[in-house]
């Protein structure tokens, strides 16, 4: 099988919106999330097939998205933000890299949310990272509901990412 196809668009916005349909709605929701909060115009459809597959579309499309945005002139390059779900708080940091890694104080694999694995989630962010070319830091400070954990962190990487393809400001 030759896995899903993809289409994607995204644009830095004053205000975010989404249209996700990756074929898995907890995903849908992380990633329209993420959009909002980062304040990006969004598009991603994944065309059905295995969930493996369109997770793996999913997070490499949207990476390659964001590497568009990141190696245009200018970009920062990097970005952090700290927020909240109800009772969890995550932060994220992006650092653009030739070494493209995620790491994570959080522990993604044996929970399921939405009839998602979350160890799903994981594969979705070290595809993302890989093909934007980003070092991908999370940490989790406080939360217990995987739900609101989950929600946090794409919350803050919204953030982070937006700050990172965001244009670098100069003196003048």
């Amino acid at each position: 099988m030759g896995g899903a196809q993809t289409g994607v668009r995204v644009e830095l916005a004053a205000e975010g919106t989404a249209n996700v349909a990756t074929g898995l709605p907890v995903l849908d929701h992380l990633v329209g999330e993420l959009a909002r909060c980062g304040g990006m115009r969004l598009t991603l459809e994944v065309s059905p097939g295995s969930a493996e597959e369109e997770v793996t579309a999913a997070g490499r499309a949207l990476g390659g998205s964001f590497a568009e945005l990141l190696r245009s002139g200018g970009a920062s390059g990097r970005g952090w933000a700290y927020l909240p779900a109800d009772e969890a708080l995550a932060g994220v940091v992006v650092d653009l890299s030739e070494r493209p890694m995620v790491a994570s104080n959080v522990e993604f694999s044996g929970q399921r949310v939405g009839g998602l694995a979350s160890d799903v989630v994981a594969r979705f962010l070290d595809e993302l990272s890989n093909a934007a070319g980003l070092n991908v830091h999370i940490r989790l400070v406080e939360g217990k509901d995987t739900e609101h954990v989950l929600e946090a962190i794409f919350k803050a990487l919204g953030v982070a990412l937006a700050q990172s393809c965001r244009q670098r400001r100069t003196e003048g």
